[in-house]
């Protein structure tokens, strides 16, 4: 057997045995994964369904037009692309389709839970050849509609982005609506989180709202790694060019030949999410979130906003003497999976950040409810209370060379050991 057999059983093995609470990870079902393992991987097919640049595609169309029927009848939407690879590269697809380099666009900051695509300055795409301009969360952390109204009255952005990747609650659609159309400005909902939500009725659909929505395919929604955009009646009658502008956008401004097989598993999700079963899984996911908020809360955690409306939570922990690196990897060591990341207003840098973001998703998905997450809730205060008894100046636990030498005594090794053999059992039991 290849070693690299031997290394994704090792990873299913994983997978199977650590608690994961990343919110923007999940399990597909094994008729997405044979779908993605298929020949369709074998086939090359550059080009729209139906106007392709390659012999050969017969089958290929069938399996892209059956993704955008899908996906159009799931979302209630006038068109649909399937092809790109991944969420950033669908964003910046739209981006540019509709925006010429130095107009403006708006978009939540990365450190009030947008993301780098929604025009992070600098170092992105987006926010090298336009000008960006972000908006941000309250000291609250709510999104301010009156704050964000105002900004874009001064700026008159041509594109606002209202989508979130660290964002606790649920979007207000229609004052985003209300904000784009002081200016005529495109409105853009990225739901690459929310997405399952949004398919299963646990959170509004921005399709009545937005002109275009972009979503990533795998997340709440379940499937593969992929990406779609969707055009909706408001983006028609705004530009009724709008959607072969973005399939030009896709290929070929941006990539060349689609992913065939990821299509054909993105087909397979869509179906999964058009079932009653999925819109009972989306609603769980939801109470098993809730609830998971409000354990930590009653153990003293400071949760962003709260509390949550959605699949994720955001955590600072400064009020535990601890910082969210330290905490995800002594997590980690306890069979807990989560990411550290920043909290808004954060004054630790974005690598050693103050908070921690976890979700429910995937612990839904293998059938965990709120009786659950009162498990759950206790093992993630053990095991950072563990790391908080050591005491450690936070000054110190800001620097890199620390978390080198980062080392719990024998005594608290154990106790993480501990936790860790109780979230393996309490895993195989689901």
């Amino acid at each position: 057997m290849d070693k690299v057999f031997k290394i994704i059983e090792n990873e299913k093995k994983r997978q199977k045995d650590q608690l994961h609470l990343i919110p923007s990870e999940n399990y597909t079902s094994k008729e997405v994964m044979k779908a993605v393992g298929s020949v369709l991987m074998n086939k090359y097919a550059e080009g729209q369904a139906g106007r392709r640049y390659y012999q050969g595609n017969q089958f290929a169309d069938e399996i892209e037009w059956l993704a955008r029927e899908r996906a159009k009848k799931l979302f209630n939407v006038k068109h649909v692309n399937v092809q790109p690879y991944s969420g950033s590269p669908a964003n910046s697809a739209v981006e540019f389709a509709i925006l010429n380099p130095g107009e403006t666009i708006m978009g939540l900051a990365l450190s009030s839970g947008g993301h780098l695509t929604h025009g992070h300055p600098k170092i992105t795409f987006s926010g090298k050849y336009f000008n960006s301009v972000q908006y941000t969360v309250g000291k609250d952390g709510y999104l301010d509609y009156d704050e964000i109204k105002k900004l874009a009255k001064k700026v008159k952005p041509k594109l606002i982005i209202c989508g979130t990747t660290a964002y606790p609650r649920i979007l207000n659609w229609k004052k985003f609506r209300e904000i784009a159309d002081l200016n005529g400005a495109y409105l853009m909902a990225d739901i690459a989180h929310i997405a399952g939500l949004v398919a299963g009725g646990a959170h509004p659909s921005p399709a009545p709202w937005v002109d275009i929505i972009t979503t990533t395919t795998h997340k709440t929604l379940r499937g593969p790694r992929g990406a779609m955009i969707m055009i909706t009646n408001r983006g028609f009658n705004k530009d009724p060019e709008l959607s072969s502008k973005i399939d030009r956008a896709v290929f070929p401004g941006l990539q060349g030949g689609p992913h065939l097989h990821t299509i054909a598993g993105i087909a397979v999700a869509l179906q999964e999410a058009l079932s009653p079963k999925f819109k009972t899984y989306a609603k769980q996911i939801v109470k098993n979130s809730k609830v998971l908020a409000k354990e930590l809360t009653k153990k003293g955690y400071q949760l962003v906003s709260g509390g949550t409306d959605t699949h994720l939570m955001l955590i600072d922990l400064r009020n535990k003497g601890v910082n969210g690196v330290v905490a995800a990897w002594a997590l980690e060591y306890a069979g807990i999976i989560l990411n550290y990341n920043s909290i808004p207003f954060d004054t630790n840098p974005p690598f050693y950040p103050s908070g921690i973001r976890l979700g429910t998703p995937i612990m839904t998905t293998r059938g965990m409810k709120e009786k659950e997450m009162i498990k759950v809730a206790g093992w993630i205060d053990q095991a950072i209370m563990v790391v908080g008894e050591e005491k450690l100046p936070e000054e110190v636990a800001k620097k890199a060379e620390w978390l080198k030498k980062f080392k719990l005594r024998a005594s608290k090794n154990q106790k993480l050991k501990s936790i860790k053999q109780q979230v393996s059992k309490f895993c195989h039991d689901y």
